[in-house]
């Protein structure tokens, strides 16, 4: 049996050609005779067009085209385009039978028989609407790309060729680089970086790793075109084709040279909140460690001066008494200065005259500073009157003048100026430097080393020194900070690295009668002996002390552990005559217990004794003297003779 396919039906090639051509449906192929009318039409022309055989056949092929093309005489032009260059090919709006529209590919092709003559033309169209639509698209949303992109000005946005040659630029690219589109098309990108990372190739191995990983994220120093620097932040994204061939790199650029500041400013802050709470918490601690070790001096002085007493004319016996006491003060001298640290001092403000202290210090402060430093001291003047603890600003001039030596290893000159000066209010600041009002200012600027902005931001802090080990606490000027703040003043440093310092103390000005008279400097006549006192403190030795010296006064002492003994003591011994508490003590503090004490007793004499700055002169919530801790025989006798004073306003 055979097998063999059958043969095609016997046809002739004209009619095989009619076949195919009838047989397409997404062209529309048929002919035109040398007029331009239609010929002969196919089943693609009828789909797209809209016209059976029937309706057009005969007709003229410029219906399909608009009313603006036929009065332009664009059908003829491509007959004659096509007949004189033997195609016609182009794009362009025809009209369907409905009136509705579609976008045409068209080529006519002109017909000649055997001898060269033309007989018609063959007229191909493809309808593109749907491509052009989706070109319109594309370009519209590439248009509006650009438009986004040019339109960021807070981002430079462009792109790299594949060696890092610029071949675009935004607008947000000239705001933050300052170069227009002209001046930067075909410049490397590396003109961007600063001349250090240009040397260290930081430019190159930014692309080689966008190359490697697909992306390449940082932050540097970025130069504009007027040399001026800013902080950026770089994304560059590596570009490839659909073949994976690389086309380039985009680049995005930011400026955060205000989110660095801001970010170095809180850093900034954080930092010195910290270093606050450390302080606080040192002079927390300082000021409980110096509370409890003037207790212990307490009981040591009130014991030697005790011992003293009993003595007689044993020399020896007063000698080594006399050394003990000696040691004791200094140990209260050294209190002073912790609770100055802390600001828990108990000052004795008094009014003195600034530039009569500085001259008077001269002796002191030229053998303090030896012979190879200058003095150099203000001239006599008007009287400058501050109000301060006159022994603590002695001691700070003291050793900021040892500080001011130091820096001058190899000599120098110190100068010392006391200046008045008046701050005033700061238009739209929410608070100033200084309360505005007069000052004086006590500058003492030396011709030493000077200190670099990291060593003059921490030479407050306690405990920080550049002096090398045994040469020094660091507390110094901690205490002179310290000191200047509870006087309500400032101290203030100023200094460069060759350029020497100049450290400023400002104290607020009084008049010559402004200031508070010193502690005891009130005579006030010993009073009778035979009193009966109540005397309060939660130490037991400093209790026992204080009534030991009130006996040998002469006096007769009850002793309280607490504010609520005291106070059931006060109300079962009504003969007691004077009541000496100290202020901190646990549950209830000194001025509470005499306020308590005075709704029962209203004329009740009292004293507080303390060290803290919390009861200063002046500043005690009760009228009553303060008694500065430790005390001594004598200034015991002199407090409780003014407690005892009735007229005395305090």
């Amino acid at each position: 049996m055979d097998h063999s396919a059958s043969p095609l039906p016997a046809m002739s090639v004209e009619h095989r050609y009619r076949l195919l051509v009838e047989a397409v449906t997404d062209y529309a192929i048929y002919l035109l005779d040398t007029a331009g009318h239609v010929s002969s039409w196919n089943a693609g022309a009828q789909r797209f067009k809209g016209y059976a055989e029937s309706e057009i056949l005969g007709s003229h092929f410029s219906r399909f085209y608009v009313d603006e093309d036929r009065q332009k005489g664009l059908p003829a032009r491509a007959l004659a385009t096509a007949e004189r260059e033997g195609k016609f090919e182009g794009e362009g709006w025809r009209q369907r039978k409905d009136g509705s529209r579609f976008w045409a590919h068209v080529v006519i092709d002109p017909i000649r028989d055997a001898s060269g003559a033309l007989i018609g033309f063959a007229k191909i169209t493809r309808d593109l609407t749907e491509r052009r639509l989706a070109e319109a698209t594309l370009r519209r949303s590439q248009e509006q790309f650009r438009l986004l992109v040019q339109g960021v000005t807070d981002y430079a946005i462009y792109m790299l060729d594949a060696d890092g040659f610029v071949s675009s630029w935004n607008a947000g690219a000239q705001r933050i680089k300052g170069y227009t589109e002209a001046e930067i098309l075909g410049q490397h990108f590396s003109r961007f970086y600063t001349e250090e990372d240009k040397q260290a190739q930081v430019p190159a191995r930014a692309l080689a790793t966008a190359l490697q990983d697909g992306r390449f994220e940082s932050e540097g120093p970025r130069v504009r075109k007027d040399g001026s620097q800013f902080w950026a932040h770089v994304v560059i994204d590596c570009l490839r084709d659909e073949h994976g061939a690389l086309i380039g790199f985009a680049k995005v650029t930011r400026d955060v040279t205000a989110r660095r500041e801001t970010q170095a400013a809180l850093d900034l802050a954080r930092e010195s909140l910290l270093q606050a709470q450390k302080v606080e918490a040192i002079g927390q601690l300082t000021g409980g460690v110096a509370h409890d070790f003037n207790n212990l001096l307490m009981v040591i002085v009130s014991s030697m001066e005790l011992l003293r007493r009993r003595a007689g004319d044993d020399a020896r016996l007063q000698a080594l008494v006399g050394t003990a006491l000696s040691a004791a003060r200094r140990g209260a001298s050294l209190t002073q200065r912790m609770l100055a640290f802390a600001r828990r001092q108990e000052l004795t403000p008094v009014t003195v005259d600034a530039l009569a202290l500085v001259q008077g210090m001269q002796e002191l402060l030229r053998q303090s500073l030896g012979p190879a430093v200058l003095l150099q001291l203000p001239a006599a003047a008007a009287p400058l009157y501050v109000q301060v603890d006159e022994s603590q600003l002695e001691l700070a001039l003291l050793n900021l003048a040892v500080n001011a030596r130091d820096a001058m290893p190899d000599g120098g000159s110190l100068t010392i100026s006391v200046q008045p000066s008046v701050i005033k209010p700061l238009p739209g600041a929410s608070r100033p430097p200084l309360p505005a009002g007069p000052y004086v200012c006590i500058s003492l600027r030396d011709t030493g080393q000077g200190m670099d902005e990291a060593t003059l931001a921490r030479a407050t802090e306690p405990f920080f020194t550049t002096k090398g080990p045994g040469k020094g606490t660091g507390l110094g000027l901690s205490m002179i900070d310290g000191l200047a703040s509870q006087l309500g003043g400032r101290f203030v440093l100023h200094s460069r690295p060759g350029e020497g310092t100049v450290a400023e103390l400002w104290l607020p000005a009084v008049s010559a009668a402004g200031g508070a008279p010193a502690t005891g400097s009130t005579t006030v006549a010993p009073t009778s002996q035979g009193l009966l006192i109540l005397v309060v403190d939660d130490d037991e030795l400093v209790l026992s002390s204080a009534l030991a010296m009130l006996e040998e006064l002469g006096h007769r002492a009850l002793g309280a552990a607490s504010a609520s003994e005291a106070l059931q003591l006060l109300r079962s011994e009504p003969g007691i005559q004077l009541l000496l508490t100290d202020h901190a003590m646990p549950h209830m503090t000194g001025a509470e217990l005499i306020t308590i004490a005075r709704r029962e007793l209203p004329d009740l004499p009292a004293i507080l004794a303390s060290g803290f700055a919390e009861v200063a002169i002046g500043q005690s919530p009760v009228n009553a003297p303060r008694l500065i801790k430790p005390f001594d025989l004598e200034t015991l006798e002199a407090s409780v003779a003014k407690a005892m004073v009735p007229s005395l306003k305090l």
